[in-house]
């Protein structure tokens, strides 16, 4: 986390020689660990000065988080363009045949198709990786961005949709106007130790001269809205209450759970909203994991629900004869998107819907107006208020 990071973390030596960046990513993503925890730890063994380009690169994932909280419509225009290309498929013949290529590893750029055979079957590359894959998906073999974006969801185990999204949209230059990022041939031949060596003439040139799909201009900013759903009621006045437990915050221990009447808890799986085209397997086992850890965790009786008919929710709710559901705040996301059409046969049953947002994403998420930057200038405030300065 300090100078071995600083200096290393851009080398991508390969599956199983990892050593200068954390891979903990997966676990962060569902806060088995928290960012507060990895940024204490790192403080507490490097200091601020050797630390901090890692505790910059743990901000990114929050900073894309409350981008996409003030930018909802930039998610809903994803999925949408998402059933557009896929439905190109259905009649493109020359499309749909090279996406085969490109996703069975099968286009002949060997970084490429190294690349795309570990996601598959570690559902893990490096970040550096993946800014040059995008590129060479955008740029080089030309398909369509929401395509590759779609593959990494569904087979990241640390993919979640703000990070997944909108680095590809930062790669394709969509997130920042006009700058695009150029997979160059130096570039991956130094940082894969020389393991790669594409031809220059193998990647695409002038990347500025490319036309993207993407309407004019991005949504206004909505300004968080936090907390977007009630917090739950408590002690003397709490309803029963039953504690719903998904992957986007597996520690619900976290909080004060003393001051609820709980009589009963629920996991509840959603991996497999991520893509209509179906999620890795990896992906969903390692939800599993997580769900049952948090439940083996929260010392009590936990059901395993599955995200399938929205109503199903409330149904399960009013089985077990509580009238508030209490969770970790939901992002953005498919789960979201899910809890909003599962929220009127809630009210239909008189069932509150509430949830927990961490002190953390307050602090980092009214920064992420514009650019990354607005977020780094504000580090040592957020550090001293989360009482890691």
């Amino acid at each position: 986390m300090g100078r071995h990071y600083a200096q290393g973390r851009n080398f991508d030596p390969g599956p199983g020689r990892y050593r200068d960046v954390s891979t903990l990513s997966p676990y962060i993503r569902r806060r088995l660990l928290l960012e507060t925890e990895v940024i204490a730890a790192a403080l507490d063994t490097h200091g601020l000065a050797q630390a901090e380009r890692f505790i910059q690169e743990v901000l990114w994932r929050g900073y894309f988080k409350g981008w996409l909280e003030q930018r909802p419509q930039v998610w809903a225009d994803y999925r949408a363009g998402l059933q557009a290309d896929l439905a190109r498929l259905d009649t493109d013949v020359d499309l749909r045949r090279q996406l085969t290529r490109a996703e069975s590893g099968d286009t002949g750029l060997a970084c490429f198709d190294a690349w795309v055979r570990q996601l598959v079957e570690t559902g893990y590359l490096h970040n550096h990786a993946r800014m040059w894959f995008a590129s060479i998906w955008i740029f080089t073999l030309a398909l369509p961005w929401r395509l590759g974006a779609d593959l990494f969801y569904r087979h990241l185990l640390d993919g979640d949709p703000a990070s997944n999204t909108l680095s590809w949209r930062w790669v394709a230059g969509l997130h920042t106007r006009g700058k695009a990022y150029q997979a160059d041939a130096g570039n991956i031949a130094r940082f894969t130790g020389g393991r790669f060596r594409p031809d220059a003439t193998d990647l695409a040139g002038d990347i500025r001269s490319l036309e993207l799909d993407e309407p004019e201009g991005l949504p206004p900013l909505q300004g968080l809205r936090l907390p977007r759903s009630p917090q739950p009621l408590t002690e003397p006045n709490a309803p029963p209450t039953a504690l719903l437990i998904t992957e986007e915050d597996c520690r619900m221990e976290d909080f004060d759970l003393s001051a609820l009447d709980i009589r009963g808890a629920a996991t509840l799986s959603a991996s497999h909203l991520r893509s209509p085209r179906g999620v890795a397997e990896p992906v969903q086992a390692f939800e599993a994991a997580a769900l049952a850890d948090a439940a083996a965790r929260s010392g009590r009786p936990v059901d395993a629900l599955r995200a399938g008919t929205p109503g199903e929710l409330a149904a399960w709710a009013e089985g077990v004869g509580v009238r508030q559901l209490v969770t970790g705040y939901v992002p953005e996301g498919p789960l979201r998107d899910w809890l909003r059409q599962a929220e009127p046969a809630l009210s239909r049953r008189g069932i509150r819907l509430c949830e927990w947002r961490r002190d953390w994403d307050g602090l980092v998420w009214p920064h992420a107006t514009a650019g990354f930057f607005k977020v780094r200038k504000q580090i040592p405030a957020i550090l001293t208020a989360a009482n890691l300065g």
